[in-house]
């Protein structure tokens, strides 16, 4: 079965490698593809929760839901588009065995048995989706995510443990200290590896900061292709920390312990909204540390939720790839 990625028309426009996972992903992913038609998602693979989970240990594969979450991100916008981006999200009800798949997730999970490779089952239901770019994994093999945490121990503070898993990091009451993947010699996916090598610009965040922006840069490859690269890196802060690993985080924060997983790494834009950010000389600070600078716009949705607005942060993205 022939790969359909070798038939894409030709883009014109930067070309832009998003990485990441979940709904942070999701939102860069359509204003995106608003500014640019050469986008790639690198999704991470570490989910071990819901369908993804259940899937991932029924057939031993990565679990396909970020995946999909990014494909259908990057349906188009007109009828067909709409109609398959719900599609694949639909999640049956119920009380049976497909009570709580999504219809995407079985959908990647059946291409990926027919066509043997990872790679291109995704190709080929971004064919089927008329999906506008292409979307990754970070690796072809499931991974799995460990943190050091401190505190889960309110009587000892100061201990530290290690938690296991993608769902169990994001919901820890303690402080994550560090994070690593296992397995530790995981291999990079090399279609991921190359879209990062050939991009102009590369985008991190928002997201679950640790499990789903940190997480996919610690793949070997993926990391070291990242730093290596001479694309714009550019990074969009979360509007609020989240209950469980960022708790507490100021935006600062959240670029502080970015460098301390990967000291490495160059930054070279941070966008973050001016309604959220109360200490605009730190921030501007941390930013200068990562070798970037800071760039305040209004990027936040209008109904006080801490989700981003998709024209708002296209009109942002616009605005930093023709800098």
């Amino acid at each position: 079965m022939s790969n359909p990625a070798r038939n894409r028309p030709q883009t014109s426009g930067p070309k832009v490698v998003a990485i990441g996972g979940g709904h942070g992903l999701a939102a860069t992913l359509r204003a995106l593809k608003r500014v640019t038609d050469d986008v790639t998602a690198v999704v991470g693979v570490s989910d071990n929760g819901g369908s993804s989970g259940r899937l991932r240990d029924e057939f031993d594969v990565v679990p396909p839901g970020d995946l999909r979450m990014a494909l259908a991100a990057l349906c188009g916008d007109d009828s067909w588009g709409r109609t398959w981006s719900r599609v694949i999200q639909h999640r049956f009800a119920g009380n049976g065995d497909l009570a709580g798949h999504s219809i995407g997730n079985l959908l990647i999970t059946a291409l990926w048995e027919e066509t043997g490779d990872i790679v291109t089952g995704l190709d080929w239901v971004g064919a089927l989706l008329g999906a506008h770019g292409r979307v990754l994994p970070v690796a072809t093999v499931p991974l799995h995510v460990v943190a050091d945490v401190a505190g889960l121990d309110p009587s000892a503070p100061d201990r530290v443990e290690r938690v296991d898993g993608q769902v169990q990091i994001a919901t820890t009451p303690g402080d994550v200290l560090s994070l690593r993947i296992e397995p530790g010699d995981a291999v990079a996916c090399s279609a991921a590896v190359e879209a990062i090598n050939s991009a102009d610009v590369i985008v991190l965040g928002p997201g679950s900061w640790f499990t789903s922006v940190i997480a996919p840069l610690l793949v070997p490859g993926i990391g070291a292709a990242v730093q290596a690269s001479s694309a714009k890196v550019v990074v969009v802060l979360n509007l609020a920390p989240q209950p469980g690993e960022t708790a507490g985080f100021s935006p600062q924060r959240h670029l502080e312990v970015l460098a301390a997983q990967l000291p490495n790494m160059r930054v070279d834009t941070v966008i973050a909204d001016p309604t959220r950010v109360s200490d605009v000389h730190s921030l501007a600070a941390a930013a200068a540390r990562c070798g970037g600078h800071l760039v305040l716009a209004p990027v936040a949705a209008r109904d006080n939720q801490p989700n981003h607005d998709v024209d708002l942060l296209a009109s942002a993205f616009g605005g930093v790839l023709a800098a």
